[in-house]
């Protein structure tokens, strides 16, 4: 099996984090969220019934996930990993934990060639209006990493395998096959980065986990009419809860009023004023 995978050649630990990283939260009875350096992942379900780990964190965690998944789950391992999207912060540890597991990985089809070592994320932007995290953003992982016939498309009909009471939500822009988990029962949202709860351009916001609802990611985001769409498309879902990549988990009435802001103001929230992706037409 690690002979068919293989991280990009550009995969490197990056040093920054934050005051939360590897403080978790259970944000329902089933979602916790788990906070390494940066970037979130979550644990769905519970030890009796089963769970499953959403996205699979920074570069050279993997021991840190492990741990936390002892320490919630014992010895029982995950059905499946399933992902948010492609990449760097949200893969970072999947191939150790892939090989420890020995459990499947699902993405969109979309997201499949930039995970079978076939196709290259754009680069970031170092140019992009924004702090010093978008200026260290060239240090960042782009290329792609190589699972093989480990990881497989989720079902076209938008369900979600070893999550029975969700469903995917295609949500594009930030990357072609962007995912985000709903489940209606509850209202709970896993949004990966289609929005994000800090301001991830700011690296002392991204330190100290100041809440703020943001768009995706300026740096890494090449699509900005489609992400719109995405955060609209989110928004008409009412979640109650909403997991981000990157931030605190915001619920309730902020939740709704932060969403409904950001779908309103996203031209002068969440798009940069100036960068490589940045198209100038009318929105």
């Amino acid at each position: 099996m690690k002979d068919e995978m293989k991280y990009s050649d550009d995969n490197r630990f990056i040093p920054v984090t934050s005051l939360t990283s590897k403080i978790g939260q259970e944000v329902a009875r089933d979602i916790y969220c788990l906070p390494i350096q940066v970037v979130n992942l979550c644990f769905v379900g519970d030890k009796e019934h089963g769970w499953t780990l959403v996205d699979a964190g920074m570069p050279r965690s993997a021991d840190d996930i492990l741990t936390a998944a002892k320490e919630r789950f014992g010895d029982v391992p995950p059905k499946a990993i399933v992902l948010t999207h492609g990449h760097f912060d949200h893969i970072g540890a999947v191939v150790e934990l892939v090989e420890y597991w020995n459990v499947p990985v699902y993405a969109h089809e979309l997201e499949i060639p930039y995970l079978t070592g076939q196709k290259s994320y754009p680069e970031p932007d170092p140019t992009v209006e924004g702090g010093l995290v978008a200026k260290m953003s060239p240090y960042f992982p782009n290329e792609p990493i190589n699972l093989g016939n480990h990881v497989e498309k989720l079902p076209t009909d938008g369900t979600v395998p070893e999550m029975p009471e969700w469903k995917w939500i295609h949500t594009p822009g930030h990357t072609p096959g962007h995912v985000s988990f709903y489940r209606e029962q509850d209202g709970a949202l896993i949004v990966g980065d289609a929005f994000i709860t800090v301001k991830q351009d700011s690296l002392f916001k991204v330190l100290v986990q100041e809440q703020e609802i943001s768009g995706p990611p300026r740096y890494l985001t090449p699509d900005w009419d489609t992400a719109w769409d995405s955060v609209r498309k989110l928004q008409k879902l009412n979640p109650t809860i909403a997991v981000t990549g990157h931030g605190l988990p915001m619920t309730g009435e902020t939740l709704a009023t932060s969403l409904e802001k950001l779908v309103n103001n996203f031209d002068e929230i969440a798009i940069p004023d100036y960068g490589k992706y940045i198209n100038k037409k009318e929105h």
